[in-house]
C-alpha cells in the first residue's frame, strides 16, 4: 500500500513538473512571437525614405568593415608567417594591437602541431596577427620573457605580452587537441574575437573527463612544465 502511494505521488509531481515546463515554454514562444511581431510592425511603419536610411547605415557598416580589414591584411593579418629575428618581433607588436607569437624549435616536434593549427586560426581571425619565431634567433627575448618551455605562444595586446601559452597543458594535455580548443584558449587570452562561450571549452561535451574552465590569468610560467620537450 505504501509503495502504491509512493507511486501515486511520484506521479502526480511528475505530472506537476511537465505541466510547469509547458507553461514555461509556451510564455517563451509567446514571448517570441510578440518580438517578431514588434519587428514586422516596424517594418511596415517605415516609409521609403526609412528604408532607404537604413540600407544607407548598413552600407556603410560594411564598408568600414571592409576597409578595416584591408588595414588588417596590408600589416600582415590573415596569413601565419615567420619573423627573422627580435627586431622584427618589436615592430610586428607596435604594428598591431593584438600578436600572437609563437616562440619554437626545429627540433621539437609540438611545434609543427602548433603551426597547423595557427595557420588556420591566422585566416579566420584577420583582426589578430600570427607569427612565428626561432626561440634559438631571439635569446633576448626568450629571457626577458622568461620563456622555458618550447613551445610557447606569448599573446600580446598593444604591445604588451598579456598572456601565454605553454606547451600543451592549457589545451588538454594531449597532442590531439583540436583547433576549435586552442581557438577558445586564445579567446580567454582576449588576443581574439572569440564568439563562443569562453566557460566552457569545445572538447568538454566531447571528453566528459575533461575539468577544464575558464583560465586565470597567468604571470610568469614555464618553470616545471612536463610539456617540453626540450
Amino acid at each position: 500500500m505504501e509503495q502504491l502511494i509512493y507511486y501515486i505521488e511520484q506521479t502526480t509531481m511528475a505530472s506537476q513538473q511537465m505541466e510547469i515546463i509547458a507553461k514555461v515554454l509556451e510564455q517563451s514562444a509567446k514571448l517570441v512571437e510578440e518580438q517578431v511581431d514588434a519587428q514586422i510592425s516596424k517594418l511596415n511603419e517605415m516609409d521609403d525614405d526609412d528604408f532607404e536610411r537604413l540600407k544607407e547605415r548598413r552600407l556603410e557598416a560594411l564598408r568600414k568593415a571592409q576597409k578595416q580589414k584591408e588595414e588588417w591584411l596590408s600589416k600582415g593579418h590573415g596569413e601565419y608567417r615567420e619573423i627573422a629575428n627580435e627586431k622584427d618581433f618589436f615592430s610586428e607588436v607596435k604594428d598591431t594591437p593584438n600578436v600572437v607569437c609563437h616562440f619554437y624549435k626545429n627540433t621539437t616536434f609540438r611545434c609543427r602541431i602548433l603551426d597547423k593549427h595557427l595557420a588556420i586560426l591566422a585566416k579566420k581571425h584577420v583582426e589578430t596577427k600570427f607569427i612565428k619565431l626561432n626561440a634559438e634567433k631571439a635569446p633576448f627575448l626568450v629571457e626577458r620573457l622568461r620563456i622555458k618551455v618550447i613551445p610557447t605562444l606569448a599573446l600580446v595586446i598593444d604591445g604588451k605580452t598579456k598572456d601565454y601559452v605553454v606547451g600543451f597543458s592549457d589545451l588538454g594535455n594531449t597532442d590531439e587537441f583540436s583547433t576549435e580548443m586552442l581557438e577558445w584558449r586564445l579567446g580567454c587570452g582576449n588576443v581574439i574575437d572569440y564568439r563562443g562561450n569562453l566557460m566552457e571549452p569545445p572538447t568538454q561535451s566531447q571528453k566528459p573527463r575533461s575539468k577544464l574552465t575558464k583560465l586565470e590569468k597567468k604571470t610568469i610560467r614555464g618553470k616545471g612544465d612536463s610539456d617540453s620537450d626540450d
